[in-house]
């Protein structure tokens, strides 16, 4: 694995026209998985497209693997892999020949048949591009950016439009790449597929990084734990509120419906069952709620839905 950050941004901006895109954007991302999130129009893509060489930086600085993605691109090309959300093959070859050709482009790739198989292309290999399904399309393109054994790729959505089953098989694709010391970018919409494969989550809005952490941090330290328990309505919840610490909060959200909130640990855990048996309460259901990081997502971008 890396001591150094595979990609390395510092104050990128980039505008189109009068729209500014990317505003001032630092981002470092380390060895393994790094997931990009964001709502639309976040500047997530131009951030990616940037480091791959397709967008020139109006000011900032990108390095990818130490290089520059423009002044240095023959260097890194080799040395990267790049799965596109479309285009990038040519709509009349058949999937088995398109990717066959990408391979014979690197010295060590890997075997096509097996990842032919892998992928669930076998049926579709000898299908022309364009008339293969979304998904079909999306598995290839995958296999396309992988089969150079890159040692770090992009992937911009890698599983949309995928059944279940295909879905899956990416995952899985993904974390036998990160075994074998493949360090990726990886763009989603899916935040259980963040949560799963990610070692690294960074939450782009508004053109720059809003937070970025370990998945596990930012479920922590976006918003915390909730802990939930039913009992007789009408509990006095004034007083359950003056035994647990400052930053907590309580309530009763319906008739014998009770939220406490703040920094759920067992200690408050056993203050709460503690008040309980002190006023004669018996909880029927206690739980702790641990937020996701679409929990997180949602609470620093917002909820309203974005064009």
């Amino acid at each position: 694995m890396r001591n150094e950050p595979v990609v390395q941004i510092e104050s990128l901006v980039k505008r189109y026209g009068d729209k500014t895109a990317v505003d001032g954007l630092d981002l470092v991302a380390g060895a393994g998985i790094t997931a990009v999130l964001g709502p639309n129009g976040a500047g997530k893509t131009t951030t990616i497209e940037t480091c791959e060489g397709y967008r020139k930086p109006d000011s900032g600085t990108v390095r990818v693997l130490g290089l520059d993605p423009l002044r240095q691109a023959e260097a890194l090309r080799p040395r990267i892999g790049v799965m596109l959300q479309s285009g990038g093959v040519y709509s009349g070859a058949r999937a088995d020949e398109m990717l066959r050709h990408v391979a014979k482009l690197h010295a060590d790739p890997l075997d096509v048949d097996a990842l032919i198989e892998r992928l669930g292309l076998g049926s579709c290999g000898r299908t022309t591009y364009r008339r293969l399904s979304g998904g079909q399309q999306q598995r290839l393109a995958l296999a396309m950016a992988v089969v150079g054994r890159p040692e770090l790729v992009f992937l911009d959505e890698p599983t949309a439009g995928l059944d279940p089953q295909a879905r899956r098989a990416t995952w899985d694709l993904v974390r036998d790449l990160r075994r074998d010391g493949v360090h990726a970018i990886l763009t989603t919409h899916h935040m259980d597929e963040a949560e799963q494969l990610a070692d690294d989550v960074a939450i782009i809005d508004a053109g720059k990084v809003i937070a970025q952490g370990s998945p596990d941090a930012l479920c922590r330290g976006g918003a915390e734990n909730t802990l939930r328990f039913t009992g007789r309505p009408g509990l006095d919840v004034a007083s359950l509120l003056k035994a647990l610490p400052p930053d907590s909060a309580a309530a009763e959200l319906t008739p014998g419906a009770y939220r406490v909130s703040g920094t759920v640990d067992p200690q408050l855990l056993a203050t709460v069952t503690s008040w309980c048996a002190q006023h004669g309460v018996m909880p029927e259901k206690i739980s702790v709620e641990r937020h996701t990081l679409e929990d997180v997502f949602l609470e620093l971008t917002g909820k309203e839905l974005r064009g």
